[in-house]
């Protein structure tokens, strides 16, 4: 039995190419850690975060929210998450910070929590990753897969940043 209980959380939609680079890359971490045995992992994707899913982060020891990013990134970047009201990174109505928010009023909980962004270029109604998508999203899983394997350094590390829990 794991002694952390871990939420791996992708939301995009499949539908508009890149738009499901969350979704994907929950699908394959799953995978992943079945073909491994490792405990104490949950997945979860959606379309959108949703004010219902404060519930499911409060009782996590590590939260990791994953979506496709149109920012100017190379393919992929891993940023904590404050408890901020403002929808940022996201074209989704409830951002990380949002949920967060949520969770600390409701709950007075706040679990490091940090947003996995990977670089996505087409958003077309269509489904299917682009192929650069694809590479970012097997860089971002390798990257993460090494960072999983000890979660306990992302949960110390959180603790220095300047979070906003207000």
């Amino acid at each position: 039995m794991s002694k952390y209980k871990i939420l791996i959380y992708g939301y995009g939609n499949p539908g508009r190419q890149d738009d499901g680079l969350g979704n994907a890359f929950v699908e394959l971490l799953e995978d992943w850690v079945n073909e491994h045995n490792l405990e104490g992992y949950e997945f979860d994707s959606n379309y959108q975060l949703n004010i219902e899913d404060a519930a499911a982060v409060s009782d996590k020891d590590l939260v990791i929210f994953v979506d496709a990013s149109i920012e100017k990134i190379e393919s992929f970047i891993l940023t904590p998450v404050d408890a901020s009201t403002k929808v940022a990174f996201t074209t989704h109505a409830a951002s990380p910070g949002y949920i967060t928010g949520l969770c600390k009023k409701i709950y007075n909980k706040f679990p490091p929590t940090y947003l996995l962004h990977i670089k996505g270029y087409e958003w077309e109604f269509k489904e299917g990753l682009t192929k650069k998508a694809k590479q970012n999203l097997e860089e971002s899983l390798k990257a993460m897969k090494e960072k999983l394997m000890d979660p306990s350094e992302m949960i110390d590390s959180f603790k220095e940043f300047d979070i906003s829990i207000e």
